[in-house]
């Protein structure tokens, strides 16, 4: 039985942030956003009313009934997410946030003169736990790309930020996290119980992720 989600309102973010350094440089990451736009697509295609917050990146949902709101840094995509977090039904962060912006940003392109520069960084907001700090009656989900122990440091993060659900992947093996079509996932409820799905295209995935959180909605 495929899950409807009709009145249902979704809070999605997807796509990488770009912390300026200068106005031609940025910091930033390989995210190209295809699994969080699958998922905004899948949702939508079963009725739910979604918006997409999307960084910097090429790629668009499919379904035009999306509202989907471009942003380039991390404290624009969390102004965005705080406009839409209240009245949201799920909340589902899979952005892969800048972790640190610049200090103080360059007002002209930055020469290159010296050998060696030093960029003096320092900590973005963190979206996610944010969001766990303040949500009410929201289920929220959110991602873990890990290189090692994977699903232990999934479920760290899962408790640390106050989630219901957390999609674990990583970029070991080819065809899984950034730039691919495909993905292998597992995802952890906050009972752990874990649902484990094989390497297959994103789209299928978004599909097993919306079953998930109907299932987990319903018992």
């Amino acid at each position: 039985m495929i899950p409807n989600f009709q009145h249902k309102k979704i809070l999605i973010t997807a796509g990488p942030t770009y912390e300026p350094i200068d106005p031609v440089r940025f910091i930033g990451n390989r995210s190209t956003g295809k699994m969080g736009i699958a998922i905004a697509d899948a949702f939508a295609d079963r009725q739910a009313d979604v918006t997409l917050v999307l960084g910097p990146t090429t790629n668009r949902p499919s379904n035009k009934n999306i509202t989907t709101i471009c942003v380039e840094t991390a404290d624009e995509m969390y102004t965005e997410c705080l406009k839409y977090e209240a009245n949201s039904n799920i909340i589902i962060m899979s952005a892969a946030v800048a972790d640190y912006k610049m200090k103080t940003v360059a007002d002209q392109k930055i020469k290159k003169t010296d050998e060696t520069i030093q960029l003096e960084l320092v900590k973005n907001v963190d979206v996610l736990f944010e969001l766990g700090k303040i949500k009410t009656h929201q289920l929220l989900v959110g991602f873990a790309l890990e290189t090692e122990n994977v699903l232990e440091n999934a479920q760290a993060k899962l408790k640390k930020k106050n989630l219901d659900l957390i999609i674990a992947n990583t970029t070991n093996q080819n065809g899984e996290g950034f730039g691919f079509d495909t993905n292998k996932i597992s995802i952890v409820d906050k009972d752990n119980k874990i649902y484990n799905f094989e390497l297959k295209q994103k789209q299928e995935l978004a599909v097993d992720i919306c079953n998930v959180i109907a299932t987990y909605l319903n018992t």
